[in-house]
């Protein structure tokens, strides 16, 4: 696909989804004439929604948020469903995939997990408000793949009743996906055996404003809440605008500096390990079971794999591959923990990232389904990887022929 997509785009017209680009980016290849050319194609073909599309995913790779949007809302003023046929036809599966306009961290990035399998992925974009939304496509499985925000909050109360009857499977029902948000979910996780994560507060910015002032205390408006502490906007993702504050003028400066109304705060857990390093594990659960992602060694707090040294350190990469290849020892570890994630957050598809602390606790940075899983490094770098991606492809897969399995043998019952 990515040489095909490089080759003067004979694809243009098909809609191709998030992973190619994603490939790229991660290949370190250039994308910007990527985007010129889908561009060119988008002014020849300005009726084709896939081609408007495919440029906002580019766009949105490129790190262009807000024109990647503008040119989302053009492929969905034309159309609101696309089609992803699998690699491998027949199909096995056809899923419907119900999404949300937004970035590319709004939804369950499916494609990227099923890269070059045999799911055929169909997207199908709600619009709120909208009187009369197209008819729903066959499939096989309905997956409810829009993450939790306020914006989504309503459209996800009113799929509930509707899809308590659907006829076909439904995954990832409507009503469990807002315990993913970051203080609900820290408060559902809280107290779990063998788990660690700090209570996670919805904050204004006049409550901070006053904090950074010195006129109260973090504890005043957020109980058991003082500085060091982690903030964020509501609703950044991938580290954006994250930091680590220790004092009311390091607050000031971060608020004089970031635009947003509303932010998460929560105290900060230093989860160095002996060594001074920070670790943070990426793990998959797919119908309660858990998988290894990967793992990250950084000498930042703030670990994102793409910026922790994965690539540059040969004695990182080998960690990983040890961490990864003995992840039944951590689950083993863990496994009470792990049990009381996945009950009291009953997604059939979700992710974690977390790290080992060292008194045993397993701590708990985020809990989502639209945290991005991929099989898409380099395998010359990370030749342990590949097969351990594979096993939540075979997971992921099996729940949806064993869903597809059972609905038939309840139907003709």
């Amino acid at each position: 696909m990515t040489n095909a997509l490089s080759n003067n785009l004979p694809d243009a017209g098909c809609f191709v989804g998030l992973a190619p680009f994603l490939r790229q980016s991660i290949a370190g290849e250039p994308l910007q004439p990527l985007a010129t050319a889908f561009l060119a194609a988008a002014e020849c073909q300005p009726d084709n929604a896939n081609v408007w599309l495919n440029l906002s995913l580019v766009l949105q790779c490129l790190d262009q948020r807000d024109l990647g949007l503008t040119m989302q809302a053009e492929a969905l003023s034309l159309q609101q469903v696309f089609e992803l046929p699998a690699r491998q036809q027949p199909a096995a599966c056809r899923v419907l995939m119900l999404m949300a306009p937004g970035d590319v961290a709004e939804n369950t990035p499916l494609e990227c997990l099923l890269e070059d399998g045999d799911i055929d992925l169909v997207f199908y974009y709600l619009i709120e408000g909208q009187a009369e939304p197209p008819p729903l496509p066959e499939h096989d499985v309905l997956l409810v793949a829009m993450g939790d925000s306020p914006r989504n909050r309503q459209t996800l109360a009113a799929l509930e009743p509707v899809l308590a009857a659907w006829p076909r499977p439904v995954l990832n029902l409507p009503q469990f996906i807002p315990l993913t948000e970051r203080t609900e979910a820290s408060i559902r996780l809280y107290g779990a055996s063998g788990v660690l994560i700090p209570v996670t507060w919805r904050a204004s910015r006049v409550q901070l404003d006053i904090v950074a002032a010195g006129r109260q205390r973090l504890g005043d408006f957020f109980p058991e809440c003082d500085f060091p502490i982690i903030i964020r906007p509501q609703g950044s993702q991938a580290g954006r605008d994250l930091l680590l504050v220790s004092a009311p003028d390091e607050l000031a400066a971060y608020l004089s500096t970031v635009n947003s109304a509303h932010f998460f705060v929560a105290k900060f857990i230093d989860y160095r390990g002996v060594d001074g390093l920070f670790r943070k594990i990426r793990i998959a659960f797919v119908g309660g079971q858990a998988f290894v992602c990967h793992m990250a060694v950084s000498s930042n707090w703030m670990v994102h794999y793409v910026n922790a040294g994965m690539y540059e350190d040969a004695g990182k990469r080998a960690e990983e591959a040890d961490f990864m290849d003995d992840f039944g020892s951590f689950v083993e570890r863990h496994q009470g923990a792990l049990k009381a994630i996945c009950e009291r957050l009953p997604l059939d598809y979700f992710c974690i990232d977390c790290a080992e602390l060292l008194d045993g606790q397993l701590m708990i940075f985020e809990a989502d389904h639209v945290i991005l899983v991929h099989a898409m490094d380099s395998e010359t770098l990370f030749p342990f990887k590949k097969g351990h991606i594979s096993k939540i492809q075979s997971a992921f897969r099996g729940m949806l022929l064993a869903a597809m399995q059972s609905f038939k043998a309840g139907d003709s019952a």
